[in-house]
């Protein structure tokens, strides 16, 4: 896609939820934090490639992932070494798993959450069912598994998608067979639960860290690939449907919150015109504290807020062209999730003054 304009296209300025937002362009080598008025006010320069994601932490300092070279032949939104920045770009802390990917949480107790990948033992591959027959990875189908490391580093809890009855969970008509099951979303929840979410399952799942179990699981197979699901205060689930399945078209991507316990539909964003809002891959969002969503339109590198009632209040593009996206030797501008924080928020309290 070419753009005739990049950064703020759009603002409503007395419904827009006022605040500062986090770009971090996938891949790219820096991480920007923009006004509403897309002016950059402060920025990041990373040790290396950003892996997938980068957030701020509650004393201001920025957690994010780079990629490295080693690990399994997996690369989807591949990180590999975990980094925390102070808010001048000095490391405070490190660790290095070269099969971290996609996700990764600090906790209230000062560990950290991540995902990662390994081989499944042949026993447990030949139990996987569904996906492209013959797409294995070098004869190999690697699993998600979830870790909690400490501050320095140990290993305190590991949980992995073998441990699943894993006949019960086929993989989606159309996706590869070299994951089982593509987690791209590790939650953790206030009662030490962990809300996951498996793109290639089209499955969200809540893990009771004690029993090894799900205890809350949901499919549908219409989602087309999902990401990043919330927990929100009211018990719904909000998460973004990227719509890639083939079943209807044109092809959407759609956000929804649902009931939890029913499974009710209790909100949905979708674009007029399906053309103006779909990524077939990664996509984020955000229920922002005066009721209005961010949504992250990845691959096009597109953030954009919205209101209760749907109506689009906040338009950018990420002007930030620094690295080829996966599929593509074109520069690329995707952002794999953004984030918003208020002025007084205590990840910027008093560090923009």
């Amino acid at each position: 896609m070419r753009y005739e304009s990049l950064g703020v296209l759009k603002i409503v300025p007395e419904k827009v939820s006022f605040g500062y937002t986090l770009v971090p362009t996938f891949r790219g080598r820096v991480v920007h934090l923009i006004d509403i008025d897309g002016t950059e006010v402060h920025k990041w320069d990373l040790p290396g490639r950003l892996g997938s994601l980068a957030y701020l932490l509650p004393n201001g300092n920025l957690l994010c992932s780079t990629v490295t070279d080693d690990g399994p032949p997996v690369r989807q939104a591949k990180g590999g070494h975990l980094y925390e920045l102070d808010w001048s770009g000095g490391v405070v802390w490190d660790y290095v798993d070269h099969s971290q990917h996609h996700d990764f949480r600090r906790l209230p107790n000062g560990n950290t959450i991540y995902l990662g990948w390994r081989a499944m033992s042949d026993n447990a591959a030949s139990r996987v069912r569904g996906g492209i027959a013959g797409m294995e990875k070098e004869g190999k189908i690697y699993e998600d598994y979830v870790r909690e490391i400490s501050p320095k580093g140990e290993t305190v809890w590991e949980w992995a998608t073998s441990e699943l009855e894993i006949e019960r969970y086929p993989l989606s008509d159309g996706v590869t067979r070299f994951e089982f099951a593509h987690a791209n979303t590790c939650l953790p929840l206030p009662n030490g639960q962990i809300l996951l979410n498996f793109r290639n399952l089209d499955l969200m799942a809540i893990l009771n860290k004690e029993t090894r179990e799900f205890i809350w699981e949901k499919r549908n197979i219409m989602w087309g690939r999902p990401h990043d699901p919330h927990l929100l205060e009211n018990g719904d689930i909000l998460f973004f449907a990227n719509g890639s399945q083939d079943i209807i078209a044109p092809v959407r991507s759609n956000i929804i919150q649902f009931n939890k316990e029913t499974g009710e539909e209790t909100w949905r964003y979708e674009a007029p015109m399906a053309w103006t809002f779909y990524t077939h891959v990664m996509g984020g969002v955000e229920r922002l504290s005066n009721g209005n969503t961010l949504i992250v339109e990845s691959v096009n590198g597109r953030i954009f807020e919205v209101t209760p009632d749907c109506e689009l209040v906040w338009d950018y593009i990420n002007p930030d062209f620094d690295t080829p996206f996966i599929t593509s030797k074109e520069p690329g501008n995707a952002v794999f999730r953004a984030f918003r924080y208020a002025p007084d928020s205590p990840e910027l309290a008093g560090r923009l003054e």
